[in-house]
């Protein structure tokens, strides 16, 4: 295997929703709070944590968007004014470190081939494992206990 990558999700997105007012989220699905907490308000652009006192946005997010019977939605963070999608080659984000993470694999039809459940400091031996399966072409991470997406995990 030759590596692999995890991104943030393109800020592009959600800069239309930046800044607007409270009726206008709700109007768009989307809620304004404020982390009260040095973990538990994961931003999926910068797949990091957001400090406490910052705002993030509650959205609902299409992370599998393909048309099988896997096409999913579900709620994430996006710290408000993320600008710069994040990037790691071959190495853990903290942020998926520190928690309990289900790991779903798809091969190139979009159908999930195999999934299970890891310690996130363990996450990194699971994309390789995965990986090693020649049907693989990404997975999908989530946290596993409110189960919404995390990030995204693609070849190198």
């Amino acid at each position: 295997m030759s590596g692999y990558v995890i991104e943030g999700l393109d800020p592009a997105r959600f800069r239309p929703l930046y800044g607007l007012d409270n009726e206008a989220l709700a109007a768009r699905g989307a809620i304004r709070m404020r982390s009260d907490s040095p973990v538990g308000y994961p931003c999926r652009v910068t797949l990091r944590d957001v400090a406490p006192g910052a705002d993030v946005l509650l959205l609902n997010h299409e992370h599998q968007p393909a048309a099988t019977p896997y096409r999913s939605r579900h709620a994430i963070f996006v710290r408000e004014g993320a600008e710069e999608a994040a990037r790691f080659e071959n190495a853990i984000p903290e942020q998926l470190a520190i928690r309990l993470l289900s790991v779903r694999a798809f091969d190139a039809n979009d159908m999930m081939i195999d999934a299970d459940v890891v310690d996130g400091g363990d996450l990194d031996g699971m994309i390789v494992r995965y990986f090693e399966l020649e049907a693989t072409s990404y997975l999908h991470v989530h946290n596993a206990r409110r189960g919404c997406f995390a990030a995204r995990v693609n070849r190198l």
